[in-house]
């Protein structure tokens, strides 16, 4: 099942507890490109133009065979690390509350995989791992540091076959959720990138919200 990306960040958009003491300082709200620069990387090479026949040769006839072609299996994500930031965190694949938000792991120390989406690490697509950022029971979650991190830092997954993937940090800004590009950021196509998501800003207690989104992009290291 395919859910509109239009829903899937609501999940986010939900404090679970009050603000900790994190929230009362403010971190520069951007570093490194724009994060809708980051995610405006070129699409996979386009395919070749074809050349038409000449007007008197019969076009050629194509041949597929009639088995299946096997869809490879999917290796979900395990871990997620950012060590320059103190990040190291179990990785759950989640997928969509009734209502349409994305699922995020209620344990703020975990975070969550939108597992409809890439897998970190395939040919294509933006692979999407979100968390909460505080509990008032739980204190700060894994993603609380993701407010922090800077252009160049090394972002680890571990996938559950063992293999890791290696990406570096381009973006990082805070977004007010209504303008957070959630089409950009759950794309299945174009060039491969890793988005981080948490809550950041100010706490509305009225609305027992934080205001926005902070929203890290990552690239595959060569």
């Amino acid at each position: 099942m395919r859910t509109p990306v239009a829903v899937l960040a609501l999940g986010l958009t939900l404090a679970i507890g009050t603000p900790t003491a994190w929230a009362l300082t403010r971190p520069e709200p951007t570093a490194g490109v724009p994060v809708a620069a980051a995610l405006a990387a070129p699409a996979s090479t386009p395919a070749a133009p074809t050349v038409p026949a000449a007007p008197d040769v019969a076009p050629a006839v194509t041949a597929r065979p009639a088995a299946p072609v096997a869809v490879p299996a999917v290796v979900p994500p395990v871990r997620l690390s950012v060590p320059a930031r103190g990040i190291d965190a179990p990785v759950d694949p989640v997928g969509v509350e009734p209502a349409g938000e994305m699922t995020l792991p209620e344990d703020v120390d975990r975070v969550g995989w939108y597992r409809f989406g890439p897998t970190p690490g395939a040919a294509e697509g933006a692979a999407v791992v979100a968390g909460h950022v505080d509990d008032a029971e739980q204190g700060l979650g894994a993603l609380a540091p993701l407010r922090e991190t800077q252009p160049g830092d090394e972002v680890v997954v571990e996938a559950a076959d063992g293999s890791t993937t290696r990406w570096t940090v381009t973006s990082r800004e805070t977004i007010d959720k209504p303008g957070v590009p959630l089409g950009d950021l759950f794309a299945r196509t174009g060039a491969p990138r890793l988005v981080l998501i948490t809550c950041g800003g100010p706490f509305d207690a009225e609305l027992r919200s934080y205001r926005d989104n902070v929203v890290v992009v990552a690239e595959p290291r060569p």
